[in-house]
């Protein structure tokens, strides 16, 4: 059965770390560059990101999602490059078209800013079972509708993309030219639109109705069948996640008050 998750299941060592420690990861990797404000501090929690995903083998995988937003980085340079409110120090000139120093370096954090989340989430979402995370969510007391909510994120994305994969199959038989041109893909986009979402609303449905018998709204405790303990790696990264955080902090506010 296809996986209907952008999770990966190599076995690779960060498949193995808790779901939590990732979180921790991912909230430092994201408030340290944005409290720091440096821009080689963007530049080197991206490079960690990047090691991380190549190290858990799963950096092809991000490698779509990457591509997709270097189109907004390039908009974000070109737009505050040209127009940025304290653009004074000319870089270089295109034709007609003059860059700023200024706003070269401010599209530069947002740019950088952007990547590091797509990739600090990337490790989460890409090492991580939703049915683990949302599990070891609720045994720390949170909602099961919070789990829910959660595990529906992680999977909407490629089950839209296995439908509309299915649905492409299918006109592409009865005859239908989805290749070619940027007119002809345009063309055979909108009439995905409809069975698309009628297929979304289906499988909400199913899946409320499944959740039904299996006594989702049920007030009783439940219990489980895993456990998936803290290790070594796990501590590391957790603490060194939080002493990162914590480290920035402090050292933003000696600098705010000096």
């Amino acid at each position: 059965m296809k996986s209907i998750s952008l999770y990966t299941d190599n076995n690779s060592w960060m498949t193995k770390l808790h779901p939590f420690t990732k979180l921790f990861y991912l909230v430092s990797a994201i408030l340290i560059p944005v409290i720091s404000g440096h821009l080689m501090v963007y530049i080197m929690a991206a490079a960690l990101s990047i090691i991380l995903l190549m190290s858990a083998r799963v950096f092809r995988k991000a490698l779509p999602l990457i591509t997709f937003s270097f189109s907004i980085l390039l908009t974000i340079f070109i737009i505050q490059g040209l127009f940025y409110k304290d653009n004074a120090s000319v870089l270089f000139t295109l034709g007609p078209l003059t860059f700023y120093k200024e706003g070269l370096l401010y599209s530069s954090r947002i740019g950088l800013n952007i990547l590091n989340m797509l990739l600090s989430f990337s490790i989460l979402v890409l090492t991580t079972k939703p049915s683990e995370l949302v599990e070891e969510l609720e045994k720390k007391g949170f909602s099961p509708k919070l789990g829910y909510v959660i595990n529906s994120v992680f999977q909407i994305v490629p089950e839209m993309m296995g439908t509309m994969e299915t649905i492409s199959d299918a006109q592409r038989s009865r005859g239908m030219e989805t290749e070619g041109n940027l007119l002809t893909r345009i063309k055979a986009f909108l009439p995905l639109i409809s069975p698309v979402v009628m297929s979304a609303l289906t499988s909400t449905r199913e899946r409320a109705i499944a959740l039904e018998v299996r006594g989702f709204g049920r007030a009783s405790k439940k219990t489980f069948l895993y456990r998936h303990p803290y290790r070594t790696p796990d501590h590391i990264i957790k603490w060194a996640s939080i002493l990162s955080l914590v480290g920035v902090i402090i050292r933003k506010i000696i600098t705010i008050f000096n």
